[in-house]
């Protein structure tokens, strides 16, 4: 299947105002529908664009890398340039976060020809300014183990969606092999970083991260990857290349304690 598919990439588009077909997507629209889904977001690149990530820890969002990277010059987007908003719906965001470092595989190219090769390798995460608590939005874990049967749910924001998650209960796994995982699932443009989620007992883990869209015997399938040993190498590259915090320098005030010495101590704290 893999060899025989004409794959076209999820390009990052503006919000559009296109109609929205139902099926068995649900808009989560209200809070009690967000409950649960607050770690996904829209990544906002710039004004024109967007694509959607899901948080992984507190300041480490998930996504494609073709969402990080800057196609014109095939660097990733400078800090500040990309905005998580955490389980945005109708316009409002649970949190707004700046993203102010962004790691993708050493192995992707912004330029390069879509191919197997390079999907396997299309992710990325994000930094953000500042951590968004627990009691915001949990961050979903990494599926580990087998995959129990072939079902899978994704969430995302897309064309003709973009105010509002999306959430597709069921679909499912097609193929998984040399790296690579094929699905059933209705992604469109904006989809892009979307988290492909299976079940691992009652609760729901990342399995991979929608990265482009093909045709199969006249039939759309999507594309991830398989994400342990990349997303493990990413983190290390956010250590390695982590911002360092800048010094500050602070006047010590002319202690008033009185001592037989004279002397003012100051604790390791500063206090």
């Amino acid at each position: 299947m893999i060899r025989s598919l004409t794959i076209s990439l999820l390009c990052l588009l503006v919000a559009t105002t296109a109609g929205y077909a139902q099926s068995s997507k649900r808009k989560l629209t209200d809070r009690d529908d967000l409950y649960g889904w607050e770690a996904i977001g829209r990544l906002d690149i710039g004004t024109v664009s967007f694509c959607t990530g899901t948080l992984i820890a507190q300041d480490i969002v998930l996504t494609a890398a073709h969402c990080a990277l800057d196609k014109k010059t095939g660097k990733a987007y400078l800090p500040g340039e990309v905005t998580f908003r955490a389980g945005l719906s109708n316009g409002a965001a649970l949190a707004d976060r700046k993203v102010v470092q962004i790691a993708s595989h050493p192995g992707y190219s912004a330029n390069d020809a879509l191919s197997p090769s390079s999907i396997r390798v299309d992710v990325a995460l994000m930094r953000l300014e500042k951590p968004i608590p627990y009691s915001v939005a949990d961050p979903f874990a990494l599926h580990s183990g087998r995959v129990s049967g072939k079902e899978i749910s994704i969430a995302s924001y897309g064309r003709g969606r973009s105010e509002t998650i999306t959430r597709e209960r069921s679909c499912r796994m097609l193929e998984r092999r040399q790296g690579l995982i094929t699905f059933d699932c209705d992604v469109t443009f904006g989809s892009s970083g979307s988290a492909i989620l299976a079940k691992n007992g009652p609760r729901w883990q990342i399995l991979s991260v929608v990265s482009a869209v093909g045709v199969h015997r006249g039939k759309k399938i999507g594309f991830g990857m398989e994400l342990a040993d990349v997303v493990s190498d990413l983190k290390a590259i956010l250590r390695r290349d982590a911002p360092q915090p800048k010094p500050t320098i602070r006047r010590l005030q002319v202690g008033t304690g009185k001592s037989s010495s004279g002397a003012k101590f100051i604790s390791s704290g500063g206090g």
